[in-house]
């Protein structure tokens, strides 16, 4: 079992670091060249193809080059061009091109309007790489240049799968048609959505009960799933029962309370090779904990790392912060300004929904000037 910071709050980049590194990347095979790169002299421009010798004289054109094309079709003698477009093979007998805004056209000759050097606009026969040559070392991350590099090398690469994150809400207080000691669950569909946004495919599971021998049947009946979010469960009363849970079921707690308002509470934890993100229940703090660490689990999977989801802007008003924990407040983008809404904390659903962003306000507040912010999917 892992660390779990029990004594003291862990700092959101640390948080982050962590669940990034208990996520193993799928590696790509090792790469090697089947032939050289070029395989052949090839053209930069569109243009002609010419002996550079002949200087700036006159040219009888003999026909034209495309990509793909055969190049032995002209072999390019004393006086005589090929026109050539881009990514097309030098034809015999020529060694520079000379591109199609440097020539002069009269009939079926080319007059250069510069003296071409050998070597002029040519991508030579294995400058990037030669047959044999090692592109990749095995066990890099996936990426679409990658993607691209098998291809030209003739390997065929599968597209990496979308992985599989199911949503199980918990709470016993959570009904379809609630009293008003009860509630209806918000925090699933919100999940769902934002998953799925996140480009993940996306289950709904049951309920998860506030019952520890229910609980634990649950997280062990769980297969296909990569990434499990559960909203509630985590925190400090006698119902909060997810952490105790995982480990007496041998999980890796990864951390379990951050440095961060709303959001105190969350939980990330390895049990084999399900991730589980034990997000708060309070509906603001279990999105902004989603939306923080959620991609950080997708991109592992698919063989990646997540973008710097922070961005720049301006606060148009203060925000007051009179804890000791940086906070995200809820913010409309208006006019390229970030607005303030008046939240009342984690559970105020409807200022998270009037939001487009949330701005990172550290412990003390601050004035409207330059801040970080999320954008809110």
């Amino acid at each position: 079992m892992g660390v779990c910071d029990e004594g003291h709050l862990l700092d959101v980049n640390e948080a982050l670091r962590r669940l990034a590194e208990a996520i193993p990347i799928p590696g790509l095979p090792a790469m090697v060249a089947d032939r050289d790169d070029p395989a052949m002299d090839r053209s930069a421009m569109d243009g002609v193809a010419l002996r550079a010798g002949d200087g700036r004289s006159p040219r009888r054109l003999l026909g034209t080059l495309f990509a793909g094309d055969d190049p032995s079709r002209f072999t390019v003698g004393p006086g005589e061009a090929v026109g050539i477009m881009t990514g097309a093979c030098l034809p015999p007998g020529a060694d520079a091109v000379v591109p199609v805004e440097r020539i002069q056209r009269e009939g079926d000759s080319v007059l250069p309007l510069e003296s071409p050097t050998a070597g002029d606009h040519i991508r030579r026969k294995g400058e990037q790489a030669r047959a044999g040559n090692a592109l990749l070392e095995a066990g890099r991350p996936w990426s679409a240049a990658r993607a691209a590099l098998a291809a030209q090398i003739g390997r065929e690469l599968p597209l990496p799968r979308r992985p599989v994150v199911g949503v199980a809400p918990t709470g016993d207080e959570l009904v379809a048609n609630p009293t008003p000691w009860q509630i209806r669950d918000s925090n699933g569909p919100m999940l769902e959505v934002l998953a799925f946004r996140l480009g993940a495919e996306v289950r709904r599971l049951p309920r998860l009960e506030d019952e520890a021998g229910a609980l634990e049947r649950a997280l062990r009946n769980l297969e296909g799933i990569d990434i499990l979010l559960t909203s509630g469960g985590v925190s400090m009363g006698e119902k909060d029962l997810l952490p105790g849970v995982l480990r007496a079921m041998g999980a890796t707690l990864l951390f379990h309370r951050i440095r961060l308002k709303p959001g105190k509470p969350m939980l990330a934890a390895r049990l084999g090779d399900l991730t589980i993100l034990g997000l708060p229940g309070n509906p603001v703090s279990a999105y902004l904990n989603a939306l923080l660490f959620l991609p950080v689990a997708l991109a592992r999977i698919q063989g990646g790392e997540a973008l710097d989801p922070w961005k720049e802007g301006h606060l148009a008003g203060p925000v007051l912060n009179k804890g000791d924990r940086p906070l995200l407040h809820p913010c409309q983008l208006l006019e390229g300004q970030l607005h303030p809404l008046p939240s009342k904390g984690s559970a105020d659903l409807v200022r998270l929904a009037q939001a487009d962003a949330c701005a990172w306000i550290p412990p003390g507040g601050t004035g409207a000037g330059r801040a970080r912010y999320l954008l809110l999917p």
